[in-house]
């Protein structure tokens, strides 16, 4: 008994040892989107700034796929020690109302680290489309409705949630085109591949800047800092049409408390890095407060999340079907 009990002592303060040393290697971000989108461009600040106070590389990995769904599914089976992360985005509340075939679930098969920061999103188009502004785009889509083509970054994410509810309050149904996140759709719409892109300004902003691709307003409550110029969709006639993109880090269930509370703290520190908040300024983004960027702060914004957009997405789906 004596033995079992030094045994178990031993193997005891072995863990409390590892995960006091944490980390000891190179800790992987994964982005469960294509490389150059929205939420890969965010982590990638994110990753520089997590290092610094980690002392260790973070490395980002991207796993495409339609909604981030593999990524997702990859850091829900990676070990649970810390060293393997996943981002995303507002989309990880949408999904169990979008992909009816989903094998995890957002609100138990993670450990909350803390939320990152918010993105506006901007309904850009080709930059040769007819219409000029978005009063006329409403006609030119209600005449020509079978015409059109409206790409997104795939089910579940942000903007096939902002186009399903543009279609939902314009009551005109279009072809949408669902891509592995939102690099490809935002080449191609620039390559007048397709018609018509709502998605984040992260993606969106220089492409808009240097005349790529065309703007017709954004989804915010009130105009863009570094974009003054340009109307919301409320202010031309959408019913408070806000779709505003939040991201958040999580780590795999059972992860141990203490390798937690170095993980809150790294993100937190990232969040208040000089270098991070230029960064984010830069690409229309807004850092998480301190108390967001935490366990508590991120599980309150994705159960809020997804009880308002289950209804309404359920809501736009109707109509379009």
């Amino acid at each position: 008994m004596k033995k079992l009990l030094i045994s178990l002592f031993a193997a005891g303060t072995s863990i409390l040892a590892a995960a006091q040393a944490f980390p000891e290697k190179p800790v992987t971000l994964i982005v469960p989107f294509a490389a150059g989108g929205p939420t890969d461009v965010v982590a990638r600040h994110l990753a520089i700034a997590m290092a610094k106070s980690l002392g260790q590389p973070v490395i980002v990995e991207n796993r495409a796929s339609t909604g981030g769904i593999v990524g997702t599914e990859m850091a829900i089976r990676a070990e649970p020690n810390g060293y393997t992360l996943l981002i995303h985005n507002i989309g990880m509340s949408t999904l169990p109302a979008l992909s009816k075939k989903l094998r995890f679930d957002p609100t138990k098969d993670f450990e909350y680290v803390g939320q990152v920061a918010d993105v506006p999103m901007i309904l850009v188009a080709r930059r040769d489309f007819a219409p000029t502004g978005f009063k006329e785009l409403q006609t030119y889509i209600g005449v020509n409705q079978k015409k059109i083509n409206l790409a997104n970054a795939g089910v579940g994410t942000a903007s096939h949630l902002c186009g399903l509810l543009l279609m939902s309050q314009l009551q005109v149904p279009m072809t949408t085109i669902p891509y592995k996140g939102a690099a490809p759709a935002m080449v191609d719409i620039q390559g007048g591949q397709v018609d018509l892109l709502c998605d984040q300004a992260t993606t969106t902003l220089q492409p808009i800047i240097t005349g790529r691709v065309k703007p017709y307003g954004t989804t915010t409550r009130s105009r863009l800092k570094n974009m003054p110029e340009l109307a919301t969709l409320s202010e031309q006639g959408l019913n408070d049409f806000e779709v505003s993109v939040w991201h958040g880090v999580y780590a795999p269930k059972k992860t141990p408390s203490s390798v937690m509370v170095v993980l809150v703290k790294a993100l937190q520190d990232s969040l208040e890095d000089p270098a991070f908040k230029d960064s984010m300024q830069k690409l229309g983004a807004i850092p998480a407060s301190r108390s967001r960027a935490t366990p508590k702060g991120l599980e309150t914004q994705l159960k809020s999340e997804m009880a308002k957009w289950s209804p309404l997405i359920k809501q736009a789906e109707a109509f379009i079907d």
